[in-house]
């Protein structure tokens, strides 16, 4: 079967959040206080979708994982602690949001989603990349490392749980 990624579609929200929610119990049981606090919210992966940022990820037929390729600036990216940004003041794009059904782990799904939306970003003409992750998320930390991101430093987040996250870019000539 063909694994891909498309954009997203409202008709899409209730599979999404199903996503959410199974990895939201699985950072859970992992022992990681990321999610926890409720977020990201259905509201929140409405606006994604209704901003074109919303991508599934689709195993034939099937969707199994989700994230968002948001193309503005965010605030909670202005300030970074115990590092800096390295290409601070040109434009970005953020990778929020991945999840991937924790029945398809193993299967480099995450790194799939990525690099695709790597190669999204690229072909808008963006060259540098940006996410956060909690620190306890280690296989999220694995596969930004894989790719080529780079640990900058700390950023702190709406989280009512734990705030402060891991930022990692990525520059693409």
């Amino acid at each position: 079967m063909a694994i891909y990624l498309r954009r997203a579609t409202l008709s899409d929200l209730d599979e999404v959040m199903i996503i959410i929610e199974e990895a939201r119990a699985q950072l859970k049981k992992n022992g990681n206080p990321q999610w926890q606090d409720g977020h990201p919210f259905t509201e929140t992966i409405k606006n994604d979708i209704e901003s074109g940022y919303s991508w599934v990820l689709l195993d034939g037929q099937k969707i199994v994982g989700t994230a968002a390729l948001q193309l503005t600036p965010e605030q909670n990216y202005d300030e970074i602690e115990e590092g800096q940004w390295a290409r601070p003041q040109e434009p970005y794009a953020i990778i929020h949001r991945v999840a991937v059904l924790p029945t398809k782990s193993g299967q480099s799904l995450g790194r799939f989603i990525f690099s695709n939306l790597l190669t999204v970003g690229y072909l808008q003409g963006v060259r540098n990349f940006r996410y956060d992750t909690h620190y306890k998320n280690i296989p999220v930390q694995k596969i930004g490392e894989e790719i080529g991101f780079i640990k900058r430093g700390t950023i702190y987040i709406e989280d009512k749980i734990d705030a402060k996250h891991m930022g990692f870019e990525l520059n693409l000539p």
